[in-house]
């Protein structure tokens, strides 16, 4: 691109060219609106790991929604495990195997288990077919928000205009941080370590969802594993004092692998990284000009329990479709202005009761409180004879069900 240059006026700018950033622009077009996604990144970019491999049922329909055939084509490629597991110190304390037939008439099932590259890719083969252009290596170092529009300052001067941008570009969003908003809340004591094993095609485990409570293979430390399409994830809790290098490379990290998914997956691993989770919220969604609207992680960061975060972006995604189509259409700019303050303080909203559902879950794992250690144990040993001690043992790592208070869909 030409330096100085100076691109035609937009109606929609998409910054990020993630899963969210890609959700939201399909949406927008859905709309019959005007985009383009900019996105940092080159093209040939290497986005390494499964990352977010569970999309929801909720989040299926959204996609089938915006695009018919798109959220089928994501259930086509993934995996539907039908069996949950869940472990108390080496002791199975719940079981149970479900069906895997979609529960609606939409004809998708109730999740799917995709690494995001898959899932990438199919987003990017859509944006493909609909015209929408992504321009790639394309920083976005200034944002400029008035009462007509926003202008956005790249690199070496250039320069691009729209009615209004989606700001889509992940945890360290520039767009966020030009237009002031600051993340509110905290991060986990404990590191996690997750692990990306690929399958053995010749001799597969078996399709299950599993949960180690005190795995004592594992000195005793939690351990989730779950299939996706091609392979596994596998997440390991690390005791507060814990070193988590001992366990993200070399010897430390084949020796967890080999104790809980066998010693031929160590040599199966493809991917490894250390978290301490942040759970944080924007504090607006939103400019003071009502311009700019953040979505996925630019608006929110979860814990994974409960996989809350990309399905949460893509609910993100299409409500801020739907609020910008609203607002061009309208007349009025003041009625204009209360739908984008309705989709913030709606999806706001839902990111404090995910955030909040994420931490009950992390509190739970981390069991500080003797009261929860104690519930834990009594828990395990009623299991035993009483399947609904198993069966929330086997929940409770994933935090509350129930859907935050939106107006359209569950996340």
């Amino acid at each position: 691109m030409a330096e100085n240059a100076q691109q035609a006026r937009r109606q929609v700018i998409v910054v990020g060219a993630g899963p969210v950033g890609l959700t939201a622009a399909i949406a927008c077009k859905a709309h019959g609106l005007d985009v383009v996604i900019l996105e940092a990144d080159p093209q040939d970019r290497v986005r390494p790991g499964s990352r977010a491999i569970y999309l929801h049922g909720a989040t299926l329909r959204v996609l089938e929604r915006i695009r018919p055939g798109l959220g089928h084509a994501m259930a086509g490629k993934g995996l539907v495990w039908p069996t949950r597991r869940t472990l108390f110190a080496g002791r199975e304390v719940f079981k149970r195997t479900y069906s895997t037939e979609p529960r609606d008439s939409s004809g998708l099932p109730h999740f799917t288990s995709l690494p995001q590259v898959e899932a990438e890719r199919l987003l990017h083969q859509t944006c493909a077919e609909l015209g929408i252009q992504v321009i790639w290596e394309s920083p976005v170092v200034g944002v400029e928000t008035s009462d007509e529009g926003v202008r956005l300052q790249g690199p070496k001067d250039q320069l691009w205009q729209a009615d209004y941008v989606i700001g889509a570009d992940g945890g360290r969003s520039s767009v966020r941080t030009q237009i002031g908003v600051e993340m509110e809340g905290s991060r986990s004591v404990n590191s996690f370590v997750i692990a990306d094993v690929s399958e053995d095609p010749d001799d597969p485990l078996p399709l299950e969802r599993i949960f180690h409570y005190q795995d004592p293979s594992v000195g005793g430390r939690n351990v989730l594993l779950v299939p996706f399409a091609g392979g596994w994830r596998a997440d390991l809790q690390c005791l507060e004092d814990d070193d988590p290098e001992e366990f993200s490379q070399g010897e430390g990290l084949k020796r967890w692998i080999s104790a809980v998914l066998g010693p031929r997956y160590a040599q199966r691993i493809t991917w490894v990284s250390t978290y301490q989770f942040l759970q944080v919220v924007a504090q607006s969604l939103t400019d003071a000009h009502r311009r700019v609207l953040l979505v996925g992680e630019a608006a929110h960061l979860f814990a994974p329990f409960g996989a809350r975060g990309m399905n949460s972006g893509v609910a993100d995604a299409e409500a801020a479709a739907r609020a910008i189509s609203a607002a061009i259409t309208s007349e009025d700019p003041a009625t204009a202005a209360r739908g984008i303050d309705a989709f913030s303080d709606e999806r706001r909203g839902a990111a404090l009761y995910n955030r909040d559902a994420a931490s009950i879950a992390l509190n739970y794992l981390q069991g500080k409180q003797l009261a929860t250690r104690l519930r834990k144990h009594a828990a395990a040993f009623a299991a035993r004879w009483w399947e609904p001690a198993g069966k929330w043992l086997d929940t409770a790592p994933y935090g509350p069900t129930s859907a935050p208070p939106t107006s359209a869909g569950r996340y």
